[in-house]
């Protein structure tokens, strides 16, 4: 792996209308996005989130998870967020996997931020293969109507500021099908964090 100092660092916690942030609000409202670091097809880096995500090797990512929770807190988002949310995964392919990447990383931003980070909220009730190589109007066919709000959700968000939490943000289409679905339970702002964005 990479030493440290390799990391392309993205700094969008610090950057309004960075790229991410830019992409997302060509479709949906969010308040802000920022990611960790920059993916790129020449970076080692990229292999640090397929060992995270496929690979079991939770302990990077919550080491990922930690540096992006102190850029955050650093960068004064803790004033903005009220509870955090991970991108849920099916039942079956958590099952499968044996862990939510996205929980993992939202869990150590909660627990850096002191916030309380809800797995109860949200849900995927569509099934779907990877999206890893699919372009945005496939990943969007892909997601529609695949999240829904629980029961819990609807009555636990409203007026609430919610970090919205995935690993790896790519076409936008996972976060707008979960801000969709947000959006039934009338908060009152959402931000989004990631680890890494594809440039």
């Amino acid at each position: 792996m990479s030493c440290l100092s390799d990391l392309p660092y993205s700094y969008f916690w610090s950057w309004r209308e960075n790229p991410a942030e830019e992409l997302l609000q060509e479709t949906i409202e969010v308040e802000r996005v920022a990611s960790l670091f920059l993916y790129r097809e020449e970076s080692n880096w990229k292999r640090a989130i397929h060992k995270f995500k496929y690979g079991g090797d939770l302990k990077l990512g919550l080491f990922l998870a930690s540096i992006l929770a102190t850029k955050l807190l650093e960068s004064g988002w803790r004033d903005y967020i009220d509870i955090v949310i991970p991108v849920p995964l099916h039942p079956l392919k958590k099952w499968r996997r044996g862990y939510n990447q996205s929980a993992i990383i939202a869990s150590k931003i909660a627990d850096i931020l002191n916030l309380p980070m809800v797995e109860s909220f949200l849900k995927r009730r569509k099934y779907g293969v990877t999206q890893t190589h699919k372009n945005r109007e496939r990943r969007q066919k892909g997601v529609k109507k695949a999240f829904v709000l629980t029961k819990k959700g609807i009555e636990g968000l409203e007026g609430k500021r919610v970090l919205l939490v995935d690993d790896v943000l790519t076409t936008g289409a996972t976060i707008e099908g979960c801000f969709n679905a947000l959006l039934k339970g009338a908060p009152n702002s959402v931000l989004v964090a990631t680890l890494a964005f594809v440039e």
